[in-house]
């Protein structure tokens, strides 16, 4: 600070009034002029120097941070839609080979693994094309279409939610439950028709068409309390295992994903705060990509888990009496005829648990166990694809922008010699030719600069 000597005199010596005057008059010139010494002066520049390029690291920080962000947004919109035609496209010939065990009571290889379906899959591909998997998967999508605009229709006309979050009333719980029980009995005759198409051999049954499933379901739900054929049980009789069925499911599959959704999220801020960088923006903001798609993937493998067994049983039901040939998938090469007299859910069960044991509920889970495992592997070479491509694309755009516009050189100046009276030499200005040299080594001009007369 200005002064510092001046005050120790100060308080050193008894100063008079005047000296006191003066000292303080000098005080506040140099406080006004800003007399500090120079080092101070010096340091003070430094750290706004310093202050500045600290600001400016941490602008480009925040810039490469959004840059990062923007970048995973992008990556996981990329693998949720990767991920949803996995689920509903890719994942269907697994579908088919799942539903073909379940529903075949006579089996004598259950598929519990993955290992003793490939060569069936195999051997079906030599025999009956690549597409043979692929059966039904028009009628699949138009029902799960159809569901989705009965539940649309309904919500419209009713004051019943269609979507319900962790806020919800309990009120408003049970009006979505209800919902969903109207949504899946309708479309309960429809779905009968729909698990035909996909399990019947295509070697031993007609392909049906793109709308065959209305009209066979239509015809299932005309026949409400009788039945067509014999052993065919009335939709009555499997409205309610089938709404049971899909009402327990969703409302265990929402649970687990919830449940899932909140522990990645406790889990992703306690690392955030590990590495000591939280941002607050992600406090109160819905999880991201990243995090859905895991719970998703995780209430999906939960529920079909659990309610595998139920599954098993429901086909049962549903195929009883339809005179539906299937492929046997002991072998790969023959076709089997689904003959079958439960009465109910119950009797279903009990004939299972005494003819074919306890793993008689889990035949085909290997064909699960496959569609998870392609799906898993879609989802994440999906990932490292998209992220790939974003930082060679991120790179190249790095690399123009710090690439400098091509320069033309500087322009050739002539070096003025430093004769007097000649021009400096800068570009744009005059080159004069250089003056006649006398004998002695000098121009005549730099004679007279040198002894003028």
């Amino acid at each position: 600070m200005a002064g510092i000597d001046d005050y120790q005199m100060y308080l050193a010596h008894q100063l008079s009034q005047e000296q006191r005057e003066e000292w303080e008059k000098k005080l506040e010139q140099d406080r006004q002029q800003d007399r500090r010494p120079r080092n101070l002066r010096l340091q003070t520049q430094t750290s706004a120097s310093a202050r500045q390029q600290l600001l400016q690291e941490v602008a480009l920080a925040e810039a490469e941070l959004q840059d990062d962000l923007e970048v995973k947004r992008y990556v996981g919109i990329g693998v949720g839609w990767a991920s949803l035609i996995t689920e509903h496209l890719l994942s269907h010939p697994f579908v088919v080979l799942r539903r073909q065990c379940q529903v075949h009571s006579s089996s004598i290889r259950y598929h519990l693994v993955p290992l003793t379906l490939i060569p069936v899959i195999i051997r079906l591909h030599q025999r009956q094309g690549i597409t043979t998997l692929w059966k039904g998967i028009g009628s699949v999508l138009l029902i799960r279409g159809v569901n989705l605009a009965i539940e649309d229709v309904i919500s419209k006309f009713t004051p019943w939610p269609k979507e319900i979050t962790a806020n919800s009333s309990l009120r408003s719980l049970g009006q979505h439950i209800l919902l969903k029980c109207i949504s899946f009995a309708i479309v309960t005759p429809f779905y009968s028709a729909s698990l035909v198409e996909t399990v019947q051999s295509e070697i031993a049954s007609e392909r049906p068409g793109i709308f065959d499933v209305f009209k066979e379901g239509a015809c299932r739900l005309l026949s409400w309390g009788s039945p067509q054929n014999g052993r065919m049980l009335p939709v009555w009789a499997l409205v309610v295992p089938t709404v049971t069925y899909c009402v327990l499911k969703y409302l265990f599959g929402m649970v687990v994903q919830g449940a899932t959704s909140r522990i990645l999220q406790v889990t992703q801020k306690k690392e955030q705060r590990r590495r000591g960088a939280f941002p607050k923006d992600l406090i109160n903001q819905p999880p991201n990509q990243d995090i859905e798609l895991a719970s998703c993937l995780v209430r999906d493998i939960a529920s079909d888990l659990l309610f595998y067994p139920f599954e098993t049983i429901l086909h049962r039901l549903h195929l009883q009496g339809t005179r539906t040939i299937i492929d046997n998938l002991d072998s790969g090469y023959e076709v089997t005829p689904i003959l079958s007299s439960y009465l109910g859910a119950k009797d279903c069960l009990e004939t299972v648990q005494q003819e074919e044991g306890v793993a008689g509920l889990y035949k085909g889970f290997g064909a699960m166990l496959l569609q998870y495992a392609a799906h898993f592997a879609v989802v994440k070479i999906t990932k490292l694809v998209l992220t790939e491509l974003t930082v060679l694309l991120r790179s190249s755009k790095a690399k123009q922008d710090s690439v400098p516009p091509p320069s033309q050189g500087p322009p050739s100046v002539q070096i003025n010699r430093g004769y007097p009276g000649t021009p400096t030499g800068y570009p744009g200005t005059p080159q004069y030719a250089e003056p006649p040299r006398t004998p002695y080594g000098y121009s005549n001009d730099e004679v007279k600069y040198f002894y003028p007369e």
